[in-house]
């Protein structure tokens, strides 16, 4: 593709979620000198409330609310149907032009979906977009599966040296073209570097909404916090929670923190429960606690302390097997006591964080792919490993899931494929989300509990 004639690039991030519109907007103005930046987010049960998007705290030139098939219209080159609303909270929309890169910031099925979709809508052009995804943090579950998803992007960002390594691993395993795994960093990786203890000392717990997954567990590890501040009034101790009771994140959370301290009694005067910007509780943070949240690794990025607990085991369920080596696995028991864990420097570097420096060089290949695909006259087409031929049992059903054909069109009668729908039909259809949301958060829990009486 030609060279822009603007200094700027045009980027579009598709997102379904807060966590991934987070990462991909960052990832935008990492691979991307000051984008234009045009956001689209996902109609599904995690679309991101108001409160979601100002607590991400990044700011698009525009932003909106789609149907996949809607997205793929945009990115066809025909533009916003007429007629179609925007939600209050979200604002602009698309110009017509396409953009010089997409992000795809989904699930691999949505990403898989989205390749073939814009391979689809795509045919004959002799130029496109580049197209580039990822992963918003750790991997470590599902690794095949989500990689094989996210095959025939034309940049497969992998945050650390040893992702890269696995990421090409995977794709070279079953003949696929592995050229497109770039390494990174995590783009939200960040702020001042922690240097002596805060008055009063501060210990953050960040939680995450499913991990753990039990009520005994996510007891056990409020108990622990609990104590830790009954134990150690002098100090305080931060619940950092990622989402308000009724809202979804990237993953559903059936036990809140929340409602589970509710039958605590009364807390301690110096423990409290906060929202809000990871990086902003960060800066008055001295000891970072957690099981597997990728919140470490920007911990660890700003060598502030951090701990990864082994109370509940270390196991592939919990995601706390991926800092084997890090030197950060220790118990509540350990620090009660005031142990603080020593980071392994070796394990630090094969992780992406550059606690010593050299971050800002991290996406110094990225940009310099992007540079090299674009100045290509025609570039290649989109080939994602999965197709009807690789693929015909599992590739077909996940199309279906976004409303597509096996060839990647839309399916008749998919949300948005025609025309708009009338006001009557949106505030419908804005009613029928809300119910969803609230079966799948609310209702079906109590359903699977009452299941295991």
């Amino acid at each position: 593709m030609p060279a822009s004639t603007s200094n700027s690039l045009r980027v579009a991030v598709l997102a379904d979620s807060d966590t991934r519109w987070k990462w991909g907007a960052l990832t935008a103005s990492r691979i991307a000198a000051d984008p234009h930046l045009d956001g689209y987010l996902l109609r599904g049960r995690a679309t991101p409330t108001p409160r979601q998007l100002e607590e991400v705290g990044v700011r698009a030139d525009s932003l909106r609310e789609v149907t996949a098939v809607e997205f793929l219209r945009d990115m066809g080159g025909e533009g916003p149907a007429p007629g179609t609303a925007t939600p209050d909270h979200l604002a602009g929309g698309s110009t017509g032009r396409l953009p010089d890169v997409i992000v795809l910031a989904l699930v691999g099925g949505g990403v898989q979906a989205m390749l073939h979709g814009l391979a689809h809508a795509w045919q004959g052009r002799t130029r496109r977009p580049l197209i580039v995804t990822g992963y918003v943090g750790v991997v470590y579950e599902k690794l095949a599966d989500g990689l094989l998803l996210r095959h025939g992007a034309d940049l497969v960002l992998a945050n650390s040296r040893q992702d890269a390594e696995r990421f090409r691993g995977v794709y070279r395993g079953v003949g696929a073209d592995a050229s497109s795994v770039v390494e990174v960093a995590l783009p939200f990786l960040g702020g001042a570097a922690h240097t002596a203890p805060h008055d009063p000392y501060t210990v953050v717990f960040a939680a995450q909404p499913s991990v753990p997954e039990t009520r005994a567990e996510r007891t056990y590890l409020l108990d622990r916090l609990v104590r830790h501040a009954r134990l150690h009034p002098e100090r305080q101790v931060l619940l950092k929670l990622r989402s308000k009771p009724g809202e979804h994140t990237t993953h559903i959370e059936e036990l809140p923190y929340q409602r589970l301290a509710q039958r605590l009694g009364p807390l301690p005067e110096n423990f409290q429960t906060v929202y809000g910007h990871m990086g902003e509780v960060l800066d008055r943070t001295d000891l970072l606690v957690t099981v597997s949240s990728t919140a470490a690794l920007e911990s660890l990025h700003r060598r502030i302390p951090t701990a990864v607990l082994t109370d509940l085991g270390v196991r592939e369920k919990l995601g706390n097997h991926h800092f084997l080596g890090s030197g950060c696995l220790t118990s509540w028991d350990r620090l009660d006591t005031g142990e603080a864990p020593e980071p392994d420097r070796d394990w630090l570097a094969r992780q992406g964080v550059a606690a010593d420096g050299g971050y800002e060089e991290a996406f110094d290949a990225a940009r310099d792919r992007i540079a090299e695909l674009r100045a290509r006259e025609v570039p290649a087409p989109l080939a994602p490993y999965y197709t009807t031929v690789t693929a015909p049992g599992y590739l077909p059903g996940i199309l279906a899931r976004h409303h597509l054909a096996p060839d990647g069109s839309p399916l008749p009668g998919a949300p948005g494929v025609d025309k708009a729908p009338g006001a009557v039909r949106q505030v419908v259809r804005r009613a029928a989300r809300g119910a969803y949301r609230h079966g799948v958060q609310r209702v079906a829990p109590v359903i699977r509990r009452m299941g295991e009486l």
